[in-house]
């Protein structure tokens, strides 16, 4: 019962975000399914995992396209709570976030957005293109148990698919630097953002500085940059030469500079690494910036770039092998918590075909364009209630272990007390002290409430269960 308890205090913290009261109680609803579900078949698993009445699927699913659900202040106030709730990875003074992409498969033909996919996996079991929306995401870094770290999502957004305006030459590198740069003025705090070689970018970058931030990425092997001229004693006509001597970084992989020292890779440990710092002109951003050369013995050569010239080379290098837990919380979200499994189709759509792009609807008429732009923010409403629904339970799992394997009552082949449990873990926690948080005799909560005044009789746990 103490984890629905700290679950609805969290919940309340987001009561902003909705300018009708039973707006905010459905959306309670929908986080509080979404958290302990057992299935992954749209609204319809919330309507069972609530036990409610079949009659209020409607009033659910409604809840993604109604405007009293504002998802600017739900961001904004998620992501202070988020930081007020964890504790966020910091390098020195700057708080760090993660940034990433994700393909969320989707067949429908009356589903906006929804486009041909190419995907770059040496997995064989997944195909190299599929029909999808395309999300890109930004999480926070925070710490955990025993030196564990954690990707708690903020935020998720569809940023290709549907163009409304042929004027709008946006591409994804700049719609992603505009959502991060949205997150750190909610954060009000200098920051960091970690991102892989598809993000190394001017795009990006100048966005960034110009608001006081920093990246670390992967540079592209292939990468090059440039010495700093040599200015002349006496300055001649004419703007003074920037740029010097041309370096190929892969070739400085060739030379006997590299320093020896421990891994700070995460997870890694009596592993030894090379490294070469050195500060370049990279002419896509015309500024210096940082290269750090690492050699790896199992992982290869890697080449970062921090574009803060104070960074050391192994600090660098440890908040770059962070990078990765982006993708184990994107494989929790599909996996557990079923995040991009949404079933919302436009009935006035023109359908698509397999394989086609973006959907080009700067001569459609303002009825369609707004029937679209209304599908698409249910599709967001999803997205950011799953990024929520997932970072409490993260909370949970850091801040209440020992409530949640206490509530535990199953068995998993390698149990770990001592560390934080895994997303899965609390949710089956959830689920099965449900009937005692609904049954409780003393101070019913608001949303204990609700629920059995919505609920199917017939389908609600036995009360006597929950004693």
């Amino acid at each position: 019962m103490n984890l629905w308890l700290e679950w609805w205090t969290c919940v309340l913290a987001l009561r902003g975000a909705c300018s009708r009261t039973k707006t905010f109680m459905w959306m309670s609803v929908a986080l509080m399914g979404m958290s302990m579900r057992g299935d992954h078949l749209g609204v319809t698993s919330f309507v069972r995992a609530a036990f409610l009445n079949p009659s209020r699927y409607k009033a659910l699913l409604h809840l993604f396209h109604s405007d009293a659900l504002r998802l600017d202040r739900l961001l904004a106030l998620w992501t202070r709570l988020a930081l007020r709730l964890f504790d966020p990875v910091m390098h020195e003074q700057y708080t760090v976030f993660v940034a990433d992409g994700i393909k969320a498969p989707r067949e429908g033909r009356k589903m906006p957005a929804v486009k041909s996919l190419h995907q770059e996996s040496a997995n064989n079991s997944k195909p190299a293109y599929i029909m999808g929306h395309s999300f890109q995401a930004v999480s926070l870094l925070v710490n955990g148990l025993a030196g564990q770290r954690f990707a708690v999502p903020l935020l998720s957004r569809i940023h290709e698919g549907v163009v409304f305006s042929n004027r709008d030459c946006r591409t994804l590198l700049d719609k992603l630097a505009r959502m991060f740069l949205e997150i750190a003025s909610i954060a009000e705090r200098p920051c960091l953002l970690v991102a892989d070689a598809y993000y190394t970018s001017r795009k990006v970058i100048l966005p960034l500085l110009a608001a006081g931030h920093h990246l670390i990425a992967r540079a592209k092997i292939n990468a090059v940059a440039w010495t700093q001229a040599e200015q002349p004693e006496k300055r001649k006509r004419g703007k003074p030469r920037m740029y010097g001597e041309k370096i190929t970084l892969r070739k400085r992989f060739d030379t006997g500079a590299f320093t020896s020292a421990p891994s700070p890779v995460y997870g890694e440990k009596d592993v030894t690494v090379e490294y070469l710092c050195i500060d370049l002109l990279w002419r896509p951003v015309g500024r210096l910036v940082r290269f750090v050369l690492v050699k790896h013995p199992t992982r290869g050569n890697i080449i970062l770039l921090s574009t803060r010239l104070t960074m050391q080379p192994l600090e660098a290098l440890r908040i770059y092998s962070l990078r990765f837990k982006i993708e184990t919380a994107f494989r929790a979200a599909v996996n557990t918590l079923g995040a991009y499994f949404y079933h919302f189709w436009m009935k006035d759509m023109n359908p698509i075909r397999k394989g086609s792009g973006d959907q080009y609807l700067h001569r459609q008429s303002d009825d369609y364009r707004a029937a679209v732009r209304r599908k698409i923010k249910a599709y967001h409403a999803w997205a950011q209630l799953a990024c929520i629904t997932q970072g409490l339970l993260l909370h949970l799992a850091i801040n209440h272990r020992s409530a949640v394997w206490g509530k535990f009552r199953g068995w998993l082949r390698t149990m770990r007390p001592d560390l934080a449990p895994s997303e899965l873990v609390v949710s089956i926690a959830l689920r099965q002290s449900l009937p005692e948080y609904l049954f409780a005799a003393e101070n019913p909560s608001d949303i204990a409430l609700f629920i059995l005044e919505n609920a199917d009789i017939e389908r609600l746990p036995d009360s006597s269960l929950a004693a």
